[in-house]
């Protein structure tokens, strides 16, 4: 039985994890985030390589997604501090297998 898109039904629940998770910066930035909060500029130096525009864009996203959530202190200038929700840290798993695959990965292509 196909639905949404044309994806089988069985199929579903995997696209969705896809698209919540999609893009080569989200994993990263949860990543970083399960060892702990963290403020915008201490994620743009952890996550190598990604843009503000783009940190930003993903933050957002990932929050909509309910897996950060963002704190707004009051303070001059305002701090504003990311971490990770219950709901994030349930792809620890997830996370430390694609870790570990990845390792396997990178020593069968490189021959190391």
């Amino acid at each position: 039985m196909l639905t949404r898109g044309g994806c089988p039904k069985n199929m579903l629940s995997i696209r969705d994890a896809l698209e919540a998770l999609e893009g080569k910066w989200k994993l990263l930035i949860l990543f970083s985030l399960s060892s702990g909060p963290k403020r915008f500029k201490e994620l743009s130096k952890e996550v190598n390589g990604i843009t503000d525009k783009i940190l930003s864009k993903e933050l957002k996203n990932l929050e909509i997604n309910k897996l950060i959530k963002r704190e707004v202190y009051d303070t001059f200038p305002p701090a504003v501090i990311y971490s990770i929700t219950p709901h994030g840290m349930s792809l620890e798993k997830v996370m430390d297998e694609l870790h570990l695959w990845g390792l396997s990965h990178r020593k069968k292509i490189m021959g190391k």
